[in-house]
């Protein structure tokens, strides 16, 4: 017994293809599917190729932006960025090149899901599949994974304001508070620093509650130098201040120095110890080199001039009083 479908063709669904197949063929059985053999696989066809070429033209959108050629990249214009008027030309633009092409990698990848996700959908549609109990499934099943990876969204959003904030990158001196080093990478999830014995860490962006970044914009060197009781502190500040400006207005240090050196004074006085103090603006990073150098500067002069540490080598301590 012959089915009506086999025998009986009608062309309801598709008038023109079932039309247009019976007329090359012959084939009334080819004509009657030609709606599911040939006028559903071109239309998925033309979507995925619609879905491609807009997913390619917004990729190349975000990487234009994400590009500076010699300039700014266009993607950070709108952004908050850090004055950094003292940052190395180098270092300025690796920083804005890292955050612009991180946010673009994340651009680029909602952009993907979307394009994708919705070409899909249209898909489904021309497959005649009911949509509402995919999106409910799609929806309980998004509640699950939202819960199981909290911590990873956490991560992920942390590091996407840090990005766009623009509080660390790579070659700040930073403390996190677990670990403080000089920031290696700077990711999406991980931050990853090295400290000062070469330990690397690997921190995850959710988990910092604090960011101290000793690289932005300017340091400031501060030496803190002790003398006894018995020199003469006028002395000692003012041979300090005049060391520190000559010493900073040379090389190697005139290169870190942004500002004359500013003697402070006398910052603290103990039973044993008077301690005077001088700070200057220095370039970010530089802070450390530069204090060891002018305390270097500064115990030379002081040996010269007969000015005496708290307790001088080769003077015996005063003798602790009995009970």
């Amino acid at each position: 017994m012959d089915l009506p479908l086999m025998t009986q063709p009608t062309c309801e669904q598709d008038a023109f293809w079932c039309q247009t197949i019976s007329d090359w063929t012959g084939n009334q059985w080819l004509a009657s599917y030609a709606d599911l053999l040939i006028a559903k696989p071109l239309n998925i066809l033309l979507i995925l190729i619609v879905a491609f070429i807009v997913r390619w033209l917004v990729h190349r959108t975000i990487n234009r932006l994400t590009q500076g050629n010699g300039q700014p990249p266009k993607l950070l214009t709108p952004l908050r960025e850090r004055r950094a008027d003292t940052l190395t030309a180098e270092l300025l633009s690796e920083r804005r090149l890292q955050r612009a092409r991180t946010i673009g990698s994340v651009l680029k990848s909602i952009a993907s899901l979307v394009i994708y996700g919705l070409a899909a959908i249209y898909v489904l549609q021309v497959l005649s599949i009911q949509i509402a109990p995919v999106l409910a499934s799609a929806g309980v099943l998004g509640v699950a994974v939202a819960f199981g990876a909290q911590n990873l969204v956490r991560d992920f959003l942390s590091g996407m304001f840090m990005l766009v904030e623009d509080q660390y990158g790579v070659g700040d001196v930073v403390d996190l508070g677990e670990a403080s080093g000089t920031v290696e990478a700077v990711g999406l999830r991980v931050t990853t620093l090295r400290d000062i014995n070469g330990t690397v860490w690997y921190v995850r962006n959710g988990e910092i509650l604090r960011v101290g970044n000793s690289s932005q914009g300017f340091a400031v060197a501060v030496v803190d130098f002790p003398i006894s009781h018995t020199s003469d502190v006028q002395k000692a500040i003012e041979v300090a201040a005049k060391v520190a400006t000559e010493a900073t207005s040379r090389e190697p240090l005139s290169k870190d120095v942004l500002n004359p050196p500013e003697m402070l004074g006398v910052d603290q006085i103990t039973s044993d110890t008077i301690t005077l103090r001088l700070t200057t603006k220095v370039r970010p990073g530089r802070q450390w080199s530069v204090q060891r150098r002018l305390r270097a500067e500064i115990k030379r002069a002081y040996d010269e001039q007969d000015i005496e540490p708290p307790y001088p080598y080769g003077r015996p301590l005063p003798p602790s009083p009995v009970a």
